[in-house]
């Protein structure tokens, strides 16, 4: 091929990446990402996403993602600037046939972070171990430093820096599936100094 040829096929090769990047960053559930060959029969652009968020995903039926990596403006979320909070409403905990839970990953290296009480995850089988909230939901506190000693349970340890978030919904129920249900927003509170 000609020096002409290759050149285009290179560019090509990195817009579909910065495509695919930028596609993936706005991701805020793995529906539609992920299926059986049938399901997803056409949709290139949306198993080239997939793949980029995570090989293997399971069909809908099996589990579906939800996903924080942006603030409301549009930025990745960042523990040094920002702590979070996340609140499910006593009606409205994730309705499953099997489990949930909630990971926290450092954005920079996109893995597990490490943390004082060796907390990666809060998931339904913690629920008994969750400060409730008088509606008798529970309220997340995703930050880098304890939000005090009574609401450590409800604690998941963030890095001082960039991360992002994953809830994992197995055998999701009717609701979720159908989009009744509705993921709570990630809410940000201005960064207060460690106690």
């Amino acid at each position: 091929m000609s020096p002409e040829i290759l050149a285009a096929i290179a560019q090509g090769q990195k817009d579909a990446e910065k495509t695919l990047v930028s596609t993936a960053l706005k991701v805020t559930s793995s529906l539609g990402y992920f299926g059986t060959p049938e399901e997803m029969k056409g949709k290139y652009l949306e198993r080239a996403v997939g793949a980029k968020l995570g090989l293997y995903g399971n069909s809908a039926e099996e589990a579906i993602y939800p996903a924080w990596q942006l603030d409301k403006a549009g930025h990745p979320l960042d523990a040094s600037k920002a702590n979070y909070q996340l609140t499910f409403a006593g009606d409205q905990l994730p309705p499953v046939n099997a489990f949930w839970s909630i990971t926290m990953y450092d954005g920079k290296t996109k893995f597990l972070v490490d943390n004082p009480i060796n907390r990666y995850l809060i998931n339904s089988a913690m629920l008994t171990d969750l400060k409730r909230n008088t509606d008798g939901g529970f309220t997340l506190y995703l930050q880098s430093h304890s939000p005090g000693k009574s609401l450590e349970s409800n604690w998941l340890p963030a890095p001082d820096g960039p991360i992002y978030v994953v809830m994992r919904l197995y055998l999701p129920g009717p609701s979720v599936l159908n989009g009744q249900w509705k993921v709570p927003s990630l809410q940000e509170a201005v960064r207060s100094e460690k106690p």
